[in-house]
């Protein structure tokens, strides 16, 4: 194809666009609606996404010592516990510093008895991350069985929420795989219903399409323009739906910052606008490309 027959597709393709009114009208309204809709859920679900990994890395595990263990055998726990593959950050809170957080938590009156008396009865312990959240269980045995090399057992207990870690995990993933679940039905509904919604204007003009092969105009001549022509309607569409979504999120996550009590923030847009503009303007791009495409096959079989 030479480049003044490619201006021609481009210049017949355009044209057909503004000369079919409102069927180009009816499936630019059909893809904004569509990917609206697609837009929204896959929003949705990024921002679920990361509230369920924000959750998930709030869990911790709470090593606590013996009272009367010595800075020598609570050094080798450290070491032992921060050498685990699993533990991504270990943190020693002195029973001090325990007593301080609950007086802050709780008030003066809780620890002024303990002040007074000059004892304190809590004990020293380790903070645990771990770099995968569902490793949690796992690591916290294999923390707990550092005892069996010490005749003192110098951990007293670790904890970590256990039953209340599992079913937020199991949350955590139920929300994951319900979203991508949700997503692909969406995306698979929303090109299909574009695509008969396209091959509806074409299924119009199917006289057009006759009387252009009895002239002599070959599959490829036919097919260009009506190709540029979805093409057109597909990228209008989703160039409408990227605008009414960016602006739309702008607006949640300027109100989201004023939720005093929120419990995550929003996954901000200047970290997802590319990525997500080029996903719409491409499934525009797609849909609009394959809906004419699989639509005029059938007439270009006559």
């Amino acid at each position: 194809m030479n480049f003044n027959t490619l201006l021609r597709h481009l210049r017949e393709g355009t044209k057909n666009v503004f000369r079919n009114g409102w069927m180009s009208i009816a499936s630019i309204l059909s893809i904004i609606v569509s990917l609206t809709l697609l837009g929204v859920a896959l929003l949705l679900v990024l921002n679920l996404d990361r509230a369920a990994d924000v959750a998930d890395k709030q869990i911790e595990i709470s090593v606590y010592l013996n009272l009367n263990i010595e800075q020598a055998e609570r050094d080798v726990i450290e070491q032992n516990i921060r050498s685990m593959p699993e533990v991504q950050d270990i943190t020693f809170v002195s029973k001090e510093e325990g007593l301080e957080t609950m007086r802050k938590t709780l008030g003066d009156a809780m620890v002024k008895g303990y002040e007074e008396s000059g004892t304190n009865p809590l004990p020293d312990l380790f903070k645990v991350r771990v770099i995968e959240a569902t490793t949690v269980p796992f690591v916290a045995d294999k923390i707990t069985d550092l005892n069996k090399t010490y005749a003192d057992k110098p951990i007293y207990e670790v904890d970590y929420g256990k039953g209340t870690a599992e079913k937020l995990f199991q949350w955590t993933q139920t929300i994951r795989v319900i979203g991508l679940v949700l997503v692909v039905a969406l995306g698979v509904m929303a090109m299909f219903l574009i695509a008969n919604t396209i091959k509806v204007t074409i299924i119009a003009r199917r006289r057009e399409i006759a009387i252009m092969k009895l002239v002599g105009a070959t599959n490829r001549f036919i097919r260009w323009p009506f190709f540029v022509e979805g093409v057109l309607v597909g990228l209008t569409g989703a160039g409408v739906t990227l605008a009414i979504l960016l602006y739309g999120y702008f607006r949640v996550e300027l109100a989201a910052a004023d939720w005093s009590q929120a419990l995550f923030t929003l996954l901000p847009l200047q970290d997802i606008w590319l990525w997500f503009s080029l996903l719409i303007l491409g499934l525009g791009f797609l849909i609009g490309a394959w809906g004419s495409t699989i639509s005029i096959r059938k007439f270009l079989k006559v």
